[in-house]
C-alpha cells in the first residue's frame, strides 16, 4: 500500500515504487479508503516501521538481514555468551521468534551456539568471525539509515523517541 499524498486517508495498492523516472498510473479500483484506520497510532507505527525496514534492506544490500537479525547481532556482539532467552528479552522477541532467527544466523555461519560452562543444560551464543564482518558492514549502513531518520524526525527526535519508549514500556 502506498500513501498517495492526498491526506484523505486513501492509499493506492501496489508492488512498491515505480521504476525511477516513471510515474505510477492510478488504476481504477486499486484505491482503498482507510477511514479511521489512518488515525490509529499502531497502524501508523507499523507503516513507518515497514518503510524503515525496506529502506534499510535496500541501502545495506542485505535483503536477508532484517532489523530483528541486526538487533540480535548487535546484542550478541556486546554480550558474548548470552543465553537465547536473555537475547529474546533484550530484543523483545519470544522463543518462537528467536529460535528460527538464530537457526538462520547459525546456518549462515554468523552465530555459534555453545554449551554453557556454568550450566550444562544451557546454551550460550557468540558471533563468529563472519558474523563480526557482516555486522561491521551493517553498522555502517545502520548509522547512515539512522541519520536519514534523524532528518525526518528533525528537532522533535528526542520527544519522538521518548514517546516510542513510553509506548513500549507501558505495553510490555
Amino acid at each position: 500500500m502506498l500513501r498517495d499524498g492526498r491526506g484523505d486517508g486513501r492509499v493506492s495498492a501496489g508492488m512498491g515504487a515505480p521504476p525511477r523516472g516513471k510515474r505510477r498510473e492510478r488504476t481504477p479500483g486499486l484505491e482503498v479508503k482507510l477511514g479511521n484506520l489512518q488515525n490509529f497510532i499502531g497502524f501508523n507505527l507499523r507503516i513507518a516501521q515497514d518503510a524503515s525496514f525496506r529502506a534499510f534492506a535496500r541501502k545495506s544490500g542485505q535483503k536477508n538481514i532484517r532489523p530483528g537479525r541486526f538487533a540480535a547481532l548487535m546484542v550478541l556482539r556486546d554480550n558474548p555468551h548470552i543465553t537465547q532467552s536473555a537475547l529474546g528479552r533484550a530484543i523483545a522477541r519470544d522463543k518462537s521468534t528467536v529460535t528460527p532467527l538464530l537457526q538462520d544466523l547459525q546456518r549462515r555461519g554468523l552465530v555459534k551456539r555453545t554449551r554453557s560452562t556454568t550450566d550444562r543444560r544451557s546454551v550460550t551464543l557468540i558471533l563468529t568471525a563472519a558474523g563480526e564482518r557482516v555486522l561491521r558492514d551493517l553498522v555502517i549502513h545502520a548509522r547512515e539509515h539512522d541519520r536519514k531518520l534523524d532528518e525526518i524526525a528533525g528537532p522533535a527526535k528526542a520527544e519522538f523517541v521518548a514517546i516510542l519508549r513510553r509506548i513500549a514500556d507501558h505495553l510490555a
